[in-house]
């Protein structure tokens, strides 16, 4: 089939030139503007962020008191961090944590706002009341699950002997004191609910009437059109929460670390977190280099889990409008 070529006429394209050439200066201008407007980002990044972590990939190469110079080592520090067991207590208790706290709180959040669906104008009300705990200082949740957790006389324990049952010793007992801590993270699960609720309330509707016509039961309409169609938000809060929860500090130092009289009452080698430990060899014992050695490991440990995550996504994770 044969081709045609329409030939533009020469006032046109010096027309066209001339345009370009006026557009230039006006291109150049906004991006210098546009560049003006990201400098305090740029600068917040290169001076907070990518400068601190570079100071700390060269620290972790040497041995550093913050008293004394820098002594270069080499690899001395990684090849310490895989003889010490406290590393790999903590970082054990850390991994436990993680596996218990994620699922339950993705769980209990999709319960919640699963029925928050149901409650009609009231719906506001209750976003609200489940969110409120989100905004309680860190140390204010250590302070009161301490007391909630109590043995002796704490609210949990008294409600449990309420209906007959004997409460553990949630701080002293090494086997309950992970569960209590999972139990004191459920109070800040308001930002999961609310991020679960907007993407319920933006399933389609025409697919759950489909499914009511093909027969389907309420365990089929979760299953095959709830799920699918939330998989998005419950991959990003699966992907937060994951790294959250390896991130545990303020929390659980407040309550078995944060005076030498809880410390000597409870059991705080069953709740030491890894940046509990890395927080310890940093400021506590001014092992500095030790200490940067340790956040690379966590650095790259949270790097290959949610690089995991984010390939198991391609598979489970559906996006509307995705080639699948």
């Amino acid at each position: 089939m044969a081709t045609t070529t329409v030939e533009v006429p020469a006032a046109e394209r010096a027309a066209g030139t001339r345009r370009r050439r006026r557009m230039k200066p006006l291109a150049r201008h906004e991006m210098r503007w546009a560049y003006v407007f990201i400098a305090p980002w740029l600068v917040g990044l290169l001076v907070f962020q990518a400068g601190p972590m570079l100071a700390s990939l060269w620290l972790s190469l040497t041995e550093y008191d913050v008293v004394s110079a820098p002594t270069w080592t080499g690899l001395d520090n990684y090849r310490r961090i895989a003889d010490d067991p406290m590393v790999l207590r903590s970082l054990t208790n850390t991994l436990y944590y993680t596996v218990l706290h994620v699922p339950l709180t993705m769980a209990v959040s999709l319960g919640l706002a699963m029925l928050l669906l149901r409650v009609g104008r009231l719906q506001g009300f209750f976003r609200t009341v489940f969110y409120l705990p989100v905004m309680t200082p860190a140390v204010a949740i250590g302070v009161l699950f301490l007391l909630l957790l109590n043995t002796q006389d704490g609210l949990v324990n008294r409600g449990l002997a309420a209906v007959g049952i004997d409460g553990p010793a949630w701080t002293t007992d090494p086997d309950w004191v992970m569960p209590g801590i999972v139990l004191m993270s459920l109070w800040s699960l308001g930002s999961t609910v609310v991020i679960y609720l907007a993407a319920l309330q933006n399933v389609p509707r025409d697919l759950y009437e489909a499914a009511d016509i093909d027969g389907a039961g309420a365990w089929a309409r979760f299953r095959h059109v709830t799920v699918p169609m939330i998989s998005g938000s419950l991959f990003f809060t699966l992907v937060v929460n994951t790294i959250a929860s390896i991130q545990m500090f303020t929390e659980v130092y407040t309550m078995y670390f944060g005076n030498r009289e809880t410390q000597n009452r409870f059991n705080s080698d069953a709740a030491t977190f890894y940046v509990i430990r890395l927080f310890q060899e940093a400021f506590q014992f001014l092992h500095m280099g030790y200490a940067s050695a340790m956040a690379w490991l966590l650095f790259l440990v949270i790097l290959a889990i949610t690089a995991v995550q984010v390939r198991l996504s391609r598979r489970f994770v559906y996006y509307e409008g995705r080639d699948r």
